[in-house]
């Protein structure tokens, strides 16, 4: 066991010494230089040629070069020398920071033998940098009160230089206040620290300036400099003081708002907080509070309230200034108010009467009023007097009251009511004075009749009026008010006719209005006479008349009287002579009548009605004379029956009809003879003129009927217009031309309209009364059919007017002290002011201007009445704060009066608007309280509180002087403006200092205000009363002991007030005293050494630590800031630190690969700038983030595919930045690929070949190479190298098939392209470039090239020949496909060309063949052959094959079309029916011969067919037959030319002809468009002869018209006459068409002369026309 042992130990020796074999080996195989940093370029650094065991010019043809891993070539290869030299300036602090030894490593590469060989530089550090501070200047903030000792960490200068020529030593600048110690670092480093050595004062010096300067140990010495600046902080050890201790200001009481009134200054030497200084109000009144305003930062004082000298002649106050920390100073403020003008003199109205009677005397009372100012001197003296000339006067009575009398009889008519304006002025500068209104109402007595607006009146009344119409309306009006204004109206009784006035006529007695009790007759009464009285309602009651004429307005009521000829009595008939030798216009008799009515409605006209012969007879309009209107000719019968109408011009119109019997002839036996038989016939039904008499009058009452239907439909419309213009407040611009009528030929308006318009004093609207219209001069209100009572409306405006004039707001008026005591009082000799007494220094100014003697006698007059005004005085005294009706003295005794005879004679108390706080027992006659009395409510602090009112004694207007005392009890305890007060004193502050305290109020005066202040016991502090000199007293605080913050931050005291009442009151105010930090405490961090592991994947943003450093202080002195210090560029891009809260963030991503860890130094720093140090080392983990990384040293892209295995493909190293298993790697390639990797020296790899490649197979080789690194999780990279084989000829080129066919039509054209030929090589390039060519071969002893050719490069094979299916059907030939290699390969294949048919060929009738000698073959056909029966057969051939050839027979034309037929597909003639005799010897038939190509080809033959039962009858007809080969020769194609062409020119010349009469009446119809439609075009159908002369008979007249307010239309439709009359335009354009008589013209030429007219109408109008009817 122990040999064992041995053995093993042996072995390991073994090892070890062969693995240090190893590393001496490697040792000695790697290459050692070294350079100093910043030399130049090309600097020698050594001979790599000698190391490698090479010569100089060997290294370029060995391809020798340098190989770094991406780093910026530092070094380069000198070839002429084999030298290693610097390829630029190299900095060692850039490569490897501070780092104590600097190696930069790279590898050789010899590429002939793919060797590496690694080199090693060592940089050497020289001294190119100064120590430098990371800021240029730094600022620290420490409080004048830090104790000496006080260490303030500096920072730290850097040198990127190491050893001797890194940072050696710190030097400070030379300050009394300030020195430097340097503290040694565990890790060797140097920290700077600023000791404070004598305590600081702000005050000598606020900033101290230093300089620190760092040196390094090089030669020569390199130095760095950091400015120092020192802020001295302040502490409050200083109270605010202002400029004055008293302030005086005098200001007008009109002061505006907002302006400065005073500034108050305190200044603080302290600064910021300290020595910032606010102002407040300290102990002032609370109502002055209210009233001024004092800025807190200013000291302005300004008013924001009205000042009122009347109030407030000064106003004290007291302001405190007081800084940040509570130090605070007072001042005392006075404020003078200047008394001016402000006031204008205050009316009161102590009794007022509102109403009295118009029959009032003069001197009565009307209202008694009081005048005071509460303004002072000559400003509150005050006049009054009474503006206008008014039937009144003031009389002057003591103490400013005045009273207002009448001056004279006033009357309500004139003036009903009275607005006094009395005016009181002071003497102020400018003068103010107060209106006052008294609104006094005069009451009426009836004193006023009423009275009509004229003495007499007229109206007119229709006849006929229906009963209970209103005729007229009378109106009085009484100037008297309410009942006595209020009329009744009557009639003066009288009698008509014998028959009281009563049973005519009526009177409404409270409107006035008149009423018809009954239809009067023009024909019985033209006129009524009747007064009317109107009466008032007064007490007595007065009346008035009027006279009132009534006139009765003739209608038309009365039917024409025929006087001649009148009708026989006994039965008999008149008859009339005219003889047959009458000329034209022989007046044959006369029609009389006459007419009761007057006027227009006696007005007459007569026209012939009816006649038995029309034209023979003729009748005067206004004269009634019948005449012959024309020679009587022998046709007229004897007896001719004439009715004539008569009729007056009445609305509407009245007739009488007459019916004279006229005897033609020349003597009167010849009419005897035929008149004899006559006898009168009272029955019209016996004779057929009756029956024509009745239908004429049902024909004519129809229309009557119809004629009063629309005209009375036109009166509504026109009415219903009326009424809408009436609504719409139109005027008379719509009133009926129907309302005039003609009297005496002149236009009269009858109907008339009346507007009444009352305004009434309460509104702004107007009543307009609109009456409905009447035919007398009498208007019916529209409100008057809503009222009962429309006179009523005045009496009601009036008593709404009385009622507005009473409810004016009455005002306080002045009574003038002069009396008006006639009516011949002018008011210019009025002074206008009021006599009241004399003031004494009026008095005393009088009597200086006196001798001596009366000046005495005067003085003692004047001395005597103050006396007596003095004594005259009441005065009385009473506690305040006693009980509701508590005796203060007894009035009735003072007053010499008994109890009950104070509200006998009226004593009141009288007081200028001021609360009652007296009031009068009527009982026992005394004065007592009317309720609490507060003295300090009323008198504030005043020393004495003294009431004075008035009291009025109204029986004799007397006016007595009354004052009241309120004496003062201790009924308040002094107040403390605040309860609680807050005072901040800081800690540094020295015994003895001094702080005022608010004082207390006390609203009592004399004993029972504020006596004495008391403290409660405390250690610290004590109280100090100071009395001011307006006998105020002020407390102060005075510190006693050093306050200590950290023993006792706040310390509660009470102040306690005290009076001198019995009891004594007292109030209390809670001082909460706050001592304020100073800053002595510099901040502590919880570790001297943070330690934290990061990994370097954690993500940006994260916490990954928190410092923390706390401070003993408080406030702004305990609020700590973190800083970052003295860190690298790097790191500070790295790491954020959050100052408040001390959190320490990546901002930037971490990398392992870059720095390992991270030293951090952090500040902190408290408010006032007090600080220390740490440092946070940040340990940085590495993770596997980094993928392997290649970098390609030579590769190849192309080899050829006959390379052999083995061939080098690439070289290449595989690098990890990683650290550890993270950094092992290891390469492989994916797939099954011809390629391995060998691994060389130092992470190199080569890519070489396993086996032969072939490009044919694989052109291109996408190597993928993976590295992959031993991580976890693991990370790969893959890099590619595409590796292109070149190609060898190898491969020959191939057709896709062995043979091929292609097919060509016959008679192709030549050029033609036949079939294309592809032959494929997979070589590449120039050997798979492929030409084609024909082997050589004869056809049909021609060469193939004749034939055929092929172009060599694309293999497309051309036809050179036309080639015909019927000598070639088909050609074999051989193709050869050859690349361009070297050498070149080939191959054939075989290919069949097919020649298609084509129709080209016509088909070739071989019988019948044509006879060459001009003879015709003649076909036999018997006449017994039967139907079907084989004439001959028709046999043709064709050339071409298939489709082509295939051929069908068939019939083009035969001279007999159903005797034979062909057969389709054999060529067979037959018969097709039995022969006929009538069947011709002879038949020609034409058979066609068409193949079935595309297009198809066709031939004919024409064949003759002997019928005949032999030969011999055949031959003897047929003698003379010749072959005839066009059909066109026969008679037959004649005759249908001919038949064609007739035809067609029958039908073209119908065309034409029907196209001509389109045209034409198109025509027509535009000329008919153009000319806007006359009535050229009116068929003739509408007009018959008329001697000679066409005449329109039938006529239709339409009118239409638009209203404005409807969107209907109104058509007439007149019926048709049948005369020859036509109605003219200018009939269609009248508005009213049927109220205009329709005459008939007299001759015809007028009617032709308007039927003329009517041309020019357009034919549109009458086709609207046409549509109504």
């Amino acid at each position: 066991m122990t040999i064992r042992v041995k053995v093993l130990g042996c072995r390991r020796l073994v090892l070890l010494f062969l693995f240090l074999g190893l590393l001496l080996e490697a040792q000695a195989g790697k290459i050692r230089y070294s350079v100093p940093e910043e030399t130049d370029k090309g600097f020698f650094v050594g001979n790599i040629a000698k190391d490698l065991g090479l010569q100089p010019q060997e290294l370029a043809e060995r391809g020798v070069r340098i190989i770094s891993r991406g780093r910026t070539q530092l070094f380069a290869l000198n070839p002429r020398s084999g030298s290693l030299v610097t390829a630029g300036r190299i900095d060692r602090e850039e490569l490897c920071a501070q780092s104590l030894q600097c190696l930069v490593s790279f590898n050789v590469l010899v590429e002939d033998k793919m060797k590496l060989f690694p080199v090693e530089v060592e940089i050497i550090d020289i001294n190119d940098n100064t120590p430098q501070f990371q800021l240029e200047e730094v600022e620290f903030k420490m409080n004048e009160i830090t104790t000496p000792g006080t260490r303030i960490p500096l920072p730290s200068g850097q040198d990127l230089d190491v050893g001797m020529n890194s940072l050696q030593m710190y030097q400070l600048s030379s300050n009394p206040h300030f020195s430097l110690d340097v503290q040694q670092g565990s890790d060797g480093s140097q920290q700077p620290e600023m000791v404070l050595q004598s305590p600081l004062d702000r005050e000598e010096d606020a900033v101290h300036r230093l300089l620190l300067t760092a040196f390094d140990g090089g030669n020569p010495v390199r130095s760095g400099t950091l400015r120092i600046r020192v802020q001295v902080v302040d502490a409050n050890d200083n109270a605010p003081a202002f400029t004055q201790a008293r302030y005086h200001t005098s200001v007008p009481e009109n002061v505006p708002l907002g302006p400065r009134l005073l500034t108050v200054k305190a200044t603080d030497p302290d600064e910021g907080a300290n020595g910032e200084v606010t102002y407040s109000f300290h102990n002032i009144d609370h109502e002055v509070a209210q009233i001024f305003h004092l800025d807190s930062y200013t000291g302005e004082i300004s008013n924001k309230e009205p000042l009122d000298f009347e109030e407030y002649t000064i106003y004290p106050m007291e302001i405190q200034a007081q800084d940040g920390s509570s130090l605070m100073a007072r001042a005392k403020v006075l404020v003078k108010v200047l008394d001016i003008n402000d006031n204008a003199p205050e009316v009161t109205i102590t009794s007022v009467t509102t109403a009295v009677p118009e029959n009032f005397p003069p001197g009565a009372i009307i209202a008694l009023i009081s005048v005071h100012d509460q303004d002072s001197g000559d400003n509150g003296h005050t006049t009054c007097s009474i503006s206008g000339n008014l039937p009144f006067k003031l009389e002057n009575l003591d103490d400013n009251y005045y009273r207002l009398v009448t001056e004279r009889t006033m009357d309500r008519e004139l003036t009903s009511q009275y607005n006094i304006t009395v005016t009181a002025a002071d003497q102020g500068t400018p003068t103010l004075s107060t209106e006052t209104h008294i609104s006094l109402q005069v009451t009426d007595i009836n004193d006023n009749s009423p009275v009509f607006l004229q003495d007499s009146y007229s109206t007119y009344i229709p006849e006929n009026n229906p009963r209970g119409v209103s005729i007229f309306s009378v109106t009085a009006h009484d100037a008297d008010s309410n009942e006595n204004a209020r009329v009744t109206y009557s009639l003066v009784e009288d009698t008509i006719q014998g028959v009281p006035l009563s049973s005519f006529v009526s009177i409404n007695s409270d409107t006035g209005v008149l009423y018809a009790l009954r239809s009067f007759d023009y024909e019985q009464f033209r006129d009524l006479r009747l007064r009317v009285m109107a009466r008032d309602s007064g007490d007595p009651p007065l009346s008035s008349n009027m006279s009132l004429g009534i006139f009765v307005l003739d209608q038309n009521d009365n039917t024409p009287e025929i006087l001649y000829p009148a009708l026989p009595t006994d039965g008999s008939i008149g008859v009339e002579l005219a003889p047959r030798s009458a000329e034209p216009s022989y007046l044959v008799t006369k029609v009389v009548a006459v007419d009761r009515d007057l006027g227009q409605n006696a007005w007459l006209s007569y026209r012939l009605l009816k006649a038995s012969e029309p034209a023979l007879f003729s009748v005067g309009l206004h004269t009634g004379e019948v005449r012959t209107a024309r020679a009587v000719m022998d046709r007229d019968a004897l007896k001719q029956s004439l009715v004539v109408a008569v009729e007056d011009h009445g609305q509407p119109p009245l007739s009488a009809t007459v019916t004279l019997t006229v005897a033609m002839a020349d003597s009167i036996p010849d009419v005897l003879a035929d008149l004899g038989s006559m006898e009168p016939s009272t029955n019209l039904d016996n004779s057929s003129l009756t029956l024509y008499l009745v239908v004429a009058v049902a024909a004519v009452s129809c229309i009557f009927l119809a004629f009063v239907i629309v005209l009375l439909a036109l009166r509504l419309w026109r009415w219903h217009r009326t009424r809408v213009l009436q609504a719409s407040g139109g005027g008379l611009a719509g009133v009926p031309v129907s309302h005039f009528v003609g009297v005496d030929g002149a236009r009269a308006f009858l109907q008339t309209y009346s507007h009444e318009v009352s305004l009434t004093a309460d509104s702004r609207r107007s009543h307009v009364i609109f009456p409905q219209p009447n035919y007398a001069d009498t208007l019916v209100s529209q409100e008057r059919r809503e009222k009962k009572d429309f006179l009523s409306a005045p009496q009601s405006l009036l008593e709404d007017r009385k009622q507005t004039f009473s409810q004016l707001p009455g005002s306080r008026e002045c009574w003038s002290s002069q009396t008006l005591r006639n009516k011949d009082w002018n008011p210019a000799l009025d002074a206008g002011s009021c006599l009241g007494e004399k003031t004494a220094a009026q008095e005393m100014a009088a009597l200086l201007k006196l001798p001596n003697r009366g000046r005495l006698a005067l003085l003692c007059l004047l001395l005597a009445t103050l006396w007596e005004a003095g004594a005259g005085q009441m005065r009385y005294s009473v506690p305040e704060e006693i009980e509701k009706g508590s005796f203060v003295g007894n009035i009735a005794k003072d007053l010499g009066l008994e109890p009950r005879e104070l509200a006998e004679r009226g004593v009141r108390i009288v007081s200028r608007g001021r609360t009652q706080l007296f009031a009068l027992n009527a009982r026992s006659g005394s004065l007592v309280t009317a309720g609490r009395i507060d003295r300090e409510e009323l008198c504030a602090q005043s020393a004495r509180c003294l009431l004075s009112f008035n009291i009025l004694r109204e029986d004799k207007l007397s006016i007595y002087s009354v004052e009241v005392e309120i004496t003062d009890i201790n009924d308040n305890a002094p107040r403390f403006v605040v309860e609680e007060l807050e005072l901040k004193i800081s800690e540094m502050t020295m015994p003895g200092f001094r702080i005022p305290l608010k004082s207390s109020h006390d609203a009592d005066v004399g004993e029972n205000t504020l006596q004495r202040y008391e403290l409660n016991s405390n250690d610290h502090f004590s109280l100090d009363v100071r009395n001011g000199k307006d006998g105020n007293k002020y407390p102060e605080l005075v510190l006693e002991r050093a306050l200590d913050r950290e023993e006792e931050a706040v310390h509660h005291l009470v102040l306690v007030a005290l009076d001198g009442g019995d009891p004594v009151r007292s109030g209390t105010s809670r001082i909460r005293v706050m001592v304020l930090d100073a800053n002595d405490n510099a901040p502590v961090f919880t570790q001297p050494e943070y330690l934290v592991n990061v990994p370097e994947n954690t993500p940006v943003g994260t916490r990954i630590l928190t410092v923390t450093a706390t401070d003993a202080d408080e406030g702004y002195n305990a609020q700590v800031a973190y800083f970052l210090e003295k860190n690298p560029e790097e790191t500070s891009e790295v790491f954020e630190l959050k100052s408040s809260s001390g959190e320490l963030t990546i901002t930037k991503s971490l990398d392992y690969e870059d720095a390992k860890f991270h030293e951090i130094d952090i500040e902190a720093q408290d408010g006032p700038g007090l600080l220390t140090r740490t440092k946070v080392i940040v340990t940085v983990l590495d993770v596997n983030d980094n993928p392997p990384e290649f970098y390609m040293t030579s590769a190849t892209s192309s080899v050829p595919e006959d390379s052999p295995p083995g061939t080098i493909i690439a070289l290449f190293n595989v690098h990890d930045r990683d650290s550890g298993q993270n950094a092992f790697v290891t390469c492989s390639l994916l797939e099954n690929l011809p390629f391995k990797l060998e691994r060389s020296v130092d992470n190199y790899h080569r890519l070489v070949t396993t086996r032969v490649l072939d490009r044919e197979q694989f052109s291109l080789y996408n190597i993928t190479v993976i590295a992959k690194d031993g991580g976890n999780p693991s990370l790969s990279t893959d890099a590619h190298i595409l590796l292109q084989v070149a190609d060898i000829n190898d491969n020959p080129p191939t057709f896709p098939h062995t043979s091929y066919s292609a097919y060509i039509p016959e008679n192709n054209p030549r050029g033609a392209s036949i079939f294309s030929m592809m032959a494929h090589d997979p070589d590449s390039d120039d050997n798979a470039h492929v030409t084609y060519n024909l082997a050589e071969d004869i056809i049909q002893g021609a060469p193939l090239s004749s034939y055929i050719s092929i172009n060599s490069d694309t293999g497309i094979l051309y036809a050179l020949h036309s080639f015909d299916y019927e000598q070639f059907h088909e050609l074999q030939l051989w193709v050869t496909a050859q690349d361009g290699g070297n050498p070149p390969l080939r191959s054939n294949v075989s290919l069949s060309i097919f020649v298609l048919d084509q129709n080209d060929n016509v088909p070739e009738i071989l019988y019948p063949a044509l006879p060459t000698d001009s003879s015709t073959g003649v076909e036999l056909a018997p006449r017994s052959a039967e139907p079907g029966y084989l004439v001959t057969k028709v046999v043709a051939v064709d050339r071409d094959s298939g489709q082509n050839a295939w051929l069908s027979y068939r019939l083009l034309r035969a001279s007999e079309p159903g005797l034979f037929a062909v057969g389709l597909h054999t060529g067979e003639v037959r018969t097709a029916r039995a022969l006929l005799d009538r069947d011709a010897l002879k038949q020609s038939l034409v058979v066609a011969v068409q193949d079935h190509g595309q297009p198809p080809l066709s031939a004919t033959v024409t064949l003759t067919v002997a019928v005949a039962d032999s030969i011999p009858e055949a031959l003897a007809d047929l003698g003379s037959i010749r072959t005839s080969a066009s059909p066109d020769d026969s008679g037959l194609t004649l005759y249908l030319v001919v038949a064609v062409a007739a035809v067609s020119c029958v039908f073209l010349a119908f065309v034409i002809v029907l196209l001509a009469l389109r045209l034409w009446r198109w025509h027509k119809s535009r000329l008919l468009q153009a000319s806007g439609g006359r009535l050229a075009g009116v068929p003739a159908s509408h007009f018959v002869g008329v001697d000679g002369v066409r005449a329109f008979l039938q006529t239709y007249s339409h009118e239409a018209w638009l209203t404005a307010d409807s969107q209907g239309s109104h058509v007439i439709f007149p019926q048709p006459n049948y005369a020859d009359t036509l109605i003219s335009q200018e009939s269609c354009e009248k508005k009213d068409f049927l109220s205009e008589p329709q005459l008939i013209p007299e001759n015809k030429e007028e009617t032709f002369s308007q039927v003329n007219s009517l041309r020019n109408i357009p034919v549109s109008y009458f086709a609207k026309r046409n549509k109504f009817t």
